[in-house]
């Protein structure tokens, strides 16, 4: 009935059951993975109203750049459904103000990430269309064109991710077959390195920086992942690691500044990351630590890859100093949470009480250190020029 699934190849599969990361359970619940709890516990939420939507997006029910963009539109359609409810004699224009609301709302929960925006937009897009015909029936009209734009934009989100996986497995397949060539007893599997989660977590389905590890894996390339901790949330500990082992990837998690000596010591081939917001020319905004990492691999003549659907390009930035860096709670630097030995989840103090804690989410990573960006339309230089090529119709956009 719902779009819950799509046609196209699914990676997310758990315990045998393909799932998504966000889905209708019927007309008045979104269901998502509460991924608070991972990876100890597979938890699904019920999400049943705009304000619930915000919650789960602001403290990090579900989190990601393409996953909030989807949890957005959700949330658009769940505002939709909720006006037209309480207030049947809405005329298009009082419904247009309420939506614009609506989304300023869920736009304010997390100010870095554009796909947000997005997201937002393409449903108060899809709704705007539809009441410019006048319908008869407004508030069924509204309600089934937020609903069907939030689903559209989610099935593009996995559709977007899948291709992604596919134009990176070409790289990875290259790299492998490059040790295959030069081998002479030593190992040909390709060792990638990543940062923070950005894999089908982050995403409807497939996710951006692990697409293509997914990809060449299931082609038959022999493949290893480090995965960074990513400190202070621990993404990469708690839910990259969870999912390369539902996939079945040989992984290892590494402190976060280990990345520098793998790559010094030769036990890196390639660097794949994720991002949260590029500029139109290249400047890339992804988990911070990022940065660091781009510098290592440059110094150590190692390629460093920024994989990304084009929902998360900022057409109207050219500056990546332009991009908002959300600043959270000092107690996630502060505290630690984890798995005790009594099978209980705790939160322990790691600083002493009265020190402060700085928690800067992200950073930016200038393109001159991008060595391409992945896209659902290939592989991109990490340029105004590259992007405008690939993507001719946003140059035009921009132009008028």
């Amino acid at each position: 009935k719902f779009a819950a699934y799509c046609s196209w190849p699914r990676a997310m599969k758990i315990d045998g059951k393909w799932y998504r990361t966000i889905w209708l359970k019927d007309d008045s619940t979104v269901q998502i993975i509460d991924q608070r709890h991972l990876p100890h516990n597979f938890v699904v939420e019920d999400i049943c109203s705009a304000q619930d939507m915000e919650v789960a997006i602001k403290d990090m029910h579900l989190r990601g750049a393409g996953l909030i963009g989807c949890a957005a539109a959700y949330g658009m359609y769940l505002a939709t459904r909720a006006v037209t409810e309480d207030h049947p004699a809405l005329t298009s224009a009082e419904i247009r103000e309420h939506l614009q609301a609506a989304g300023e709302k869920l736009q304010a929960t997390r100010p870095t990430a554009v796909n947000l925006r997005v997201g937002v937009e393409r449903v108060k897009k899809a709704v705007a269309a539809v009441l410019a015909g006048e319908p008869r029936d407004v508030a069924k009209a509204t309600v089934d064109a937020a609903r069907t734009e939030a689903a559209n934009f989610t099935d593009e989100d996995a559709d977007f991710c899948h291709r992604i996986g596919e134009a990176g497995a070409e790289i990875l397949q290259r790299i492998y077959q490059s040790k295959s060539e030069a081998s002479s007893g030593t190992s040909k599997r390709v060792n990638v390195l990543t940062h923070c989660n950005a894999g089908w977590l982050a995403f409807a389905d497939w996710g951006s920086a692990l697409s293509p590890v997914y990809a060449a894996s299931d082609k038959g390339v022999d493949i290893h992942v480090w995965v960074d901790e990513t400190r202070p949330r621990n993404q990469g500990a708690s839910l990259t690691a969870w999912e390369l082992a539902k996939h079945g990837v040989p992984h290892t998690v590494i402190a976060d500044n280990t990345g520098g000596h793998l790559m010094r010591t030769g036990m890196v081939d390639v660097v794949i990351t994720g991002a949260d917001r590029v500029t139109r020319a290249g400047d890339a905004c992804n988990k911070i630590g990022t940065y660091l990492k781009a510098l290592a691999a440059r110094d150590n003549n190692l390629p460093f890859y920024v994989a990304l659907p084009s929902s998360t390009i900022d057409w109207n930035l050219r500056d990546g100093a332009d991009i908002p860096i959300e600043q959270r709670a000092d107690d996630e630097v502060k505290y630690a949470e984890g798995l005790c030995a009594d099978g209980k989840r705790r939160k322990v103090l790691l600083t002493p009480p009265e020190s402060p804690a700085g928690n800067w989410a992200f950073d930016v990573t200038p393109a001159r250190l991008v060595t391409g960006l992945l896209t659902e339309r290939g592989l991109s230089a990490a340029s105004e020029a590259g992007l405008e090529k690939l993507f001719p119709e946003e140059s035009k956009m921009q132009k008028h």
